[in-house]
């Protein structure tokens, strides 16, 4: 129970087979008292019962793009909980035609807008987390391994999450006064629904299979493990850091 009396915020379930929701149950399983977010009413039938069978404290609605809906998932933090231990943010977005096409060819609307959802919204909530983890926290958010090499059907992505990659690290640089940690997480291939517009999807899955040492690909509970103990006080010393999950993937070319 090493997340006993910690609070923690989930930013990214869309469903039950979301990344943030393998993450999400490892946190409860360890103790932590957890407020998750949901992006739409849309949304809202598929994050809810995650949300109920983790007896999460609060289920609140966050469009990242909406600074309003940011201000009033943290003011409904602060009202409750009165801090906060740790976030994990695990969201992206790309429009479909920029995000399978070439990168040359991806238009500025398209780049813009996956950078804001993707990396930007990161910063965004950092900042209304900083004043709530006081003496400390975990600041925990997620890419892939096509951020440090050229991965087919990857596309604009890469460059996207090379940039959340390094803005993690700057924040750990900029936080760490205060004792507040920074890391990425880097699965591999998972079937999750945002993982579904990428294409030839099954591709990835495939090399993984061929490629990872350990013949394999990664579950989400797995991952969940990971940002578990990235959460805990276990991993006090770690900051700035990134860890692949991915069953060995990334050390072959």
């Amino acid at each position: 129970m090493r997340l006993r009396g910690k609070r923690g915020l989930v930013v990214g379930i869309a469903n039950d087979h979301s990344i943030a929701t393998g993450c999400a149950r490892a946190f409860a399983a360890e103790g932590a008292r957890l407020a998750i977010t949901y992006q739409n009413a849309r949304a809202l039938p598929h994050v809810r019962p995650v949300a109920e069978a983790l007896r999460a404290d609060l289920l609140l609605p966050l469009d990242v793009t909406c600074p309003d809906d940011m201000d009033a998932v943290f003011n409904r933090i602060a009202a409750e909980w009165g801090g906060l231990d740790f976030l994990l943010h695990s969201i992206a977005f790309c429009p479909k035609a920029d995000l399978q096409g070439r990168v040359v060819d991806c238009s500025a609307e398209g780049f813009a807008q996956a950078m804001d959802i993707s990396c930007h919204s990161f910063l965004r909530l950092v900042r209304r987390a900083e004043p709530l983890m006081a003496p400390g926290g975990s600041l925990i958010t997620v890419s892939y391994y096509g951020a440090e090499k050229v991965v087919d059907h990857y596309n604009i992505m890469g460059p996207v999450k090379a940039a959340l990659e390094a803005v993690t690290r700057h924040v750990a640089v900029e936080l760490g006064p205060q004792r507040i940690r920074a890391n990425v997480i880097s699965p591999g291939p998972i079937a999750t629904r945002a993982a579904s517009g990428i294409a030839e999807f099954v591709g990835l899955i495939d090399d993984s299979y061929a490629r990872a040492p350990e013949g394999r690909i990664v579950s989400i509970v797995e991952v969940g493990q990971v940002a578990a103990f990235l959460a805990s006080d276990a991993a006090s010393g770690l900051t700035g850091t990134l860890t692949h999950i991915d069953a060995g993937r990334h050390v072959r070319m």
